[in-house]
């Protein structure tokens, strides 16, 4: 049988993981909108795009539900796009109530599906989607760690005029402004970062990662990033899809790891065909600990804020 993707969100984002999916021949996508014409217009062009790149995924669009049953992975996109100024934390309750929405319609139509979200505030639209899914935790994943930790790494080569693959970075925590980027853990060509920068050279690349997000918004003055979302998606469902048992920071309900409980956190997780196989603990020294539990309670604050917006009506 044939994987099946479904990609709520019809956007720059979506589309641009709908894109990268067909044509990698991982899986047939139904791209979903509320906005009657846009999924099906890129569901068209993409399918007419296929004979070229060689590819013989199906492509659909629709502003219907029902067509996405029995999806293997599900991609939340939907949602408001942060502004010039404005952080993700200022989409906490408009993009809350779109989440659930969502959800609660495509969860039941694919009960065994993973949940991949990609709407921002990250970590708090995890809970939600988790809520108002029913699935288990395993099944409910954040894209914020595979993209904030390609942003470092980008960063680490432009710096040094390396090659991208040249470089290793680890970024944890929120997706936000508080997400603890590990230097100490990070390297290139193998050797530690630590060791080929001064620590205001990384301080900088830091707080550039920190703030990658937003440098894009700024930059384009309306809307937001999409093609590295888009790219960390992939990565994403290729190693479920594949079965692959990689290890990506990603965003989970983590439960007692890293001595922190009940919150979406980035972490090294292993990913595989059932979603999260295991949460990968590594040592932290006590700075690097205690930046990941202000992390934690960056996102406790917001999910506290939405309980009452996310509650069913």
């Amino acid at each position: 049988m044939r994987n099946k993707v479904t990609i709520v969100g019809a956007g720059n984002v979506g589309a641009s993981c709908a894109q990268r999916i067909v044509e990698a021949g991982l899986a047939d996508v139904a791209l979903v909108d509320i906005v009657e014409g846009l999924p099906q217009g890129k569901a068209l062009d993409l399918a007419e795009a296929a004979p070229i790149v060689g590819v013989d995924c199906r492509v659909s669009g629709t502003n219907d539900y029902a067509e996405t049953a029995g999806s293997d992975i599900i991609v939340v996109t939907s949602g408001l796009a942060r502004q010039p100024g404005m952080s993700r934390d200022d989409l906490l309750l408009k993009n809350a109530g779109i989440v659930r929405a969502v959800v609660e319609q495509a969860a039941p139509l694919s009960p065994g599906a993973i949940l991949i979200v990609v709407t921002n505030p990250l970590d708090a639209m995890c809970q939600v989607a988790l809520d108002a899914s029913g699935f288990p935790a395993e099944r409910v994943i954040g894209m914020a760690g595979v993209l904030d930790s390609a942003r470092f790494r980008a960063f680490i080569a432009m710096e040094l005029g390396v090659s991208v693959a040249s470089t290793s970075a680890f970024v944890l925590g929120g997706h936000g402004d508080a997400m603890v980027p590990l230097p100490r853990l990070s390297s290139v060509g193998g050797v530690p970062l630590t060791a080929v920068m001064d620590a205001a050279r990384i301080e900088r690349l830091v707080e550039r990662t920190r703030n990658g997000g937003a440098e894009v918004v700024a930059l384009l003055k309306s809307g937001s990033a999409y093609y590295a979302p888009a790219a960390s998606v992939y990565r994403m469902v290729d190693a479920i899809l594949g079965d692959r048992h990689e290890i990506l920071p990603c965003s989970v309900l983590v439960r007692g790891e890293y001595g922190i409980d009940g919150v979406f956190l980035g972490v090294p997780v292993r990913l595989g065909r059932q979603g999260i196989e295991q949460i990968v603990e590594i040592e932290l020294t006590a700075d690097e600990q205690g930046a990941l539990r202000a992390s934690a309670s960056a996102v406790r604050e917001l999910v506290a804020k939405l309980v009452p917006a996310a509650a069913p009506a």
